[in-house]
């Protein structure tokens, strides 16, 4: 299941399936990645990362740092799970890269960087709590979560380009199944813990 696509597609997908909620992680899952590369930077490089380093101009820097380190992780991890989608997002990610340890070099910026990573993450709680009435998947599966997350961002808006429809449609139907055997075990659960409360009232009398 791990290296499944489709079926970690639909596992983050059950999550989020209100329209108001893919909207919100559409902005903010980027956000939060960025933002988590720029705090990457403030940690001391280990002395397995070979000290690589250059400047494009004043807003692209590459620095071989755990920020590059974990960017070849979540690269190589998509590949192995889709590989024309990961293709397609590498210049986008290797661009944030290079924001981010820019960013990181400026006066103050990591006051900022927090902030609006915190107010990133709250939007998607609000977004889980209001709009999808369910929550995160990060509380089943933090760190499966925690990586597909960009994955999800990016393959949903190659789908709105048109990419590979069939595939969409095949996940669409997966993700419908999985949420209607979520809700079923959830309500199986609740009449079991209300036959459970029932049971005790009755032996308390």
């Amino acid at each position: 299941m791990l290296f499944d696509v489709r079926k970690q597609l639909t596992f983050y997908g059950a999550y989020h399936n209100n329209p108001t909620n893919v909207r919100i992680h559409l902005t903010c899952v980027p956000i939060i990645l960025w933002t988590y590369m720029v705090m990457l930077q403030y940690l001391p490089r280990p002395s397995f990362i070979p000290p690589i380093e250059y400047k494009f101009n004043d807003y692209l820097e590459f620095q071989f740092n755990w920020a590059t380190f974990i960017w070849i992780f979540y690269i190589v991890y998509y590949h192995i799970l889709e590989p024309v989608a990961a293709f397609l997002y590498v210049p986008q990610f290797f661009l944030s890269l290079l924001t981010a340890i820019s960013v990181s070099h400026r006066p103050e910026a990591l006051r900022y960087v927090i902030a609006l990573h915190i107010a990133a993450w709250l939007a998607q709680f609000v977004g889980h709590g209001v709009a999808e009435k369910r929550a995160p998947a990060l509380l089943d599966n933090i760190v499966g979560a925690l990586v597909l997350a960009p994955f999800f961002v990016h393959v949903e808006l190659l789908f709105r380009l048109g990419y590979r429809p069939e595939f969409q449609k095949a996940l669409h139907n997966d993700i419908g199944q999985e949420i209607a055997r979520i809700k079923k075990a959830e309500g199986d659960k609740k009449r079991a813990d209300e036959l459970d409360e029932e049971l005790k009232e009755e032996q308390e009398l």
